[in-house]
């Protein structure tokens, strides 16, 4: 702002100066161009040197011309005196200062209304756009140290309105991400310390049926036999115990909210083309995709696109930078989207568990990720009713989203 306020000063200043500058030159008297009247008195002047008789008709300045006699001097216009062979004459004339005036009040009005209009834009800069924009510069900053409390106050402003509305939306789900992490956290904690306190029942059951074995405190087989039937079964009430902890690591611990809808597959690819095109030809990718029938799909959109993009940065990150296509096909009602990458390196042998959560095959030993990626797909495409799929084809990675047709 304060830059825009500098700004905002020298064009003050620069039109201050038109205005002075522009009246200064229109005061000034610049010779004949601003006395026409001595035009016409020389033309007079020329005609009597000529020996014709002086006409007036044709002068706008010059109101008479008259001999020397008494009163000659008297006069109560502006005049100018001749000699003319011998004889003085005088012309009587008005300087037409209605005419400069009229000029000055005209370019003073355009050069008003130049100025106030410039003013007004830079008014309607400064409060609708500058300002309202100014309010959301330590937005970022506040977010970033976690302080996701201060609302965005929502407006109108033609320019900013939706921008302040979806920082404002970030904001909220940024907020109640961080309370579903803290109840899951919370909810785990205490999950694990239930079953950690009930794990120590049959444990110490097990522990003191080994303790009097140790000690021959059963002599019969069928006492033995016995507690060693307790034994199993405390160790496959652990076991159970166990697998509820397993199973609780592997719950959904994604907020994924799908809204069902309907929507154009050219709408899906075209949100794919617009981003990936320019970005794959800065790599040196060689990129296509295939030509298709536009029909309805269900689903949503927004998560469509998600799952897609997943698939993309997948081909590029493990992929050979080579070459990536996106083709179609139709099946039982449903359009097949597959992405396919060169340079497969994954093993045969892990093409099953490449949808697993927090699963990373051993192509990924040197690239950053957290192996949730194509998880996170699977579960997409599950809840909108879809599938996806894996398979290699003579050295090519191919991922397809199945879409169900409206």
């Amino acid at each position: 702002m304060k830059a825009f306020n500098r700004i905002s000063a020298l064009v003050i200043m620069v039109i201050l100066a038109v205005f002075i500058g522009a009246n200064a030159w229109l005061l000034t008297d610049h010779g004949d161009s601003g006395r026409p009247y001595r035009v016409e008195i020389s033309r007079l002047v020329r005609e009597m040197e000529n020996g014709r008789t002086p006409d007036l008709s044709a002068c706008a300045y010059v109101s008479a011309v008259t001999e020397y006699g008494e009163g000659f001097y008297n006069s109560d216009s502006d005049y100018v005196i001749h000699e003319i062979g011998g004889e003085l004459y005088r012309f009587d004339y008005c300087t037409g200062g209605d005419d400069r005036t009229g000029l000055i009040v005209t370019v003073n009005s355009i050069l008003g209304i130049m100025a106030a209009t410039i003013l007004v834009v830079m008014l309607y800069v400064r409060f609708k756009i500058l300002q309202p924009f100014e309010k959301l510069t330590d937005v970022p900053y506040e977010l970033s140290k976690g302080n996701l409390t201060a609302p965005v106050k929502e407006t109108k402003n033609r320019f900013f309105g939706r921008f302040f509305w979806g920082v404002d939306l970030l904001r909220e789900n940024m907020e109640q991400q961080k309370e579903r992490e803290l109840d899951l956290q919370r909810d785990r904690k205490m999950l694990l310390l239930s079953l950690s306190h009930d794990i120590k029942t049959p444990l110490s059951a097990i522990k003191l049926y080994a303790k009097a074995l140790s000690k021959g405190l059963y002599k019969s087989p069928e006492k033995q036999l016995e507690i060693a039937a307790s034994i199993g079964a405390k160790a496959d009430e652990i076991e159970g115990y166990v697998s509820q902890i397993i199973t609780a690591s592997r719950e959904d611990f994604l907020s994924l909210d799908v809204h069902m809808g309907e929507f154009y597959l050219s709408e899906l690819v075209t949100k794919i083309r617009q981003y990936y095109t320019e970005k794959l030809e800065l790599i040196k990718t060689d990129f296509s995709v295939a030509g298709y029938a536009d029909c309805l799909l269900n689903g949503d959109l927004d998560r469509s696109v998600e799952v897609l993009q997943n698939i993309m940065e997948n081909a590029i990150k493990y992929g050979d930078g080579k070459q990536i296509a996106i083709q179609f096909s139709e099946e039982d009602g449903c359009i097949l989207v597959t992405i396919q990458n060169s340079g497969c390196s994954l093993a045969e042998t892990d093409l099953p568990h490449i949808f697993d959560s927090f699963w990373r095959g051993a192509n990924a030993e040197h690239e950053k990720g957290s192996g949730l990626g194509l998880y996170i797909c699977r579960q997409l495409m599950h809840k909108m009713n879809g599938e996806v799929f894996a398979e290699i084809r003579d050295g090519f990675m191919c991922i397809t989203a199945v879409f169900g047709k409206v």
